[in-house]
C-alpha cells in the first residue's frame, strides 16, 4: 500500500556512462545529420528505454549559440498498477534556441516502449526527483518560489492520472495535464 496522493484518471485506457548522479554523453552528430528533429529524439528516447539503467542521465548533443540542440533524458524506471499495466517513465529536457530555453517533460511509455504521453513542465526544477513504490516524487530543492520541505508523491499504480498537482507553498502549487501529443 502506498501513500501516495490519487488523481482523478482517464477513465478508458489507460562517452561516460555513470549510475545515479552521473550521465551518459552520447555522440549522436554523425549517424543523425539528416534526420528530422522528431525521429532524433524518438530515437534516443529508445536508445535510453532499451539500455533501461533507472535513474541514470544520458546527454544527447550539446547546445550551442550556433543552434545546436542538447537533450537530457532521465529513466526514472517502471511502474505495473493494481491492473497489471506497465509503465515506463523518463524526465526529458529538450535545450533549444539562442537564449537556451528548455522544453521540459515526463514522458509515459507502455511495456513495449511504445510512447504515450507526457505530463508538459515549465522547468527543469519541476520534473519529479525519483520513482518510489509506484510514486513519483517532487521535491522543491532547486525551485526558489517554493518552499523546500515540501514533498509531493504522485501514485500511478492506480493508472496515469489525468492531471497532477504538484505543492509549492502551503496548499498552493501547479497542476500538469496529461498529453497524448507528441
Amino acid at each position: 500500500m502506498t501513500s501516495c496522493v490519487n488523481y482523478k484518471r482517464k477513465s478508458s485506457h489507460q562517452q561516460d556512462y555513470i549510475t545515479d548522479s552521473t550521465y551518459q554523453n552520447v555522440d549522436t552528430s554523425s549517424k543523425l545529420k539528416y534526420k528530422s528533429e522528431q525521429v532524433i529524439r524518438a530515437e534516443i528516447r529508445q536508445q535510453v528505454l532499451e539500455k533501461n539503467f533507472v535513474d541514470s542521465l544520458f546527454v544527447f548533443g550539446k547546445w550551442t549559440e550556433d543552434g545546436e540542440t542538447e537533450t537530457r533524458l532521465k529513466y526514472l524506471g517502471g511502474i505495473t498498477t493494481t491492473d497489471g499495466r506497465i509503465f515506463k517513465i523518463m524526465n526529458s529536457i529538450w535545450f533549444w534556441g539562442l537564449s537556451h530555453r528548455a522544453t521540459c517533460r515526463l514522458l509515459i511509455f507502455d511495456y513495449y516502449n511504445q510512447y504515450l504521453g507526457n505530463y508538459r513542465f515549465g522547468g527543469p526544477y519541476e520534473l519529479p526527483d525519483k520513482l518510489e513504490n509506484g510514486c513519483l516524487i517532487f521535491k522543491n530543492f532547486d525551485n526558489v518560489h517554493c518552499d523546500k520541505k515540501i514533498i509531493t508523491k504522485v501514485d500511478f499504480t492506480l493508472g496515469l492520472p489525468e492531471e497532477i498537482f504538484i505543492k509549492c507553498k502551503g496548499k498552493y502549487g501547479d497542476i500538469f495535464e496529461f498529453d497524448t501529443e507528441e
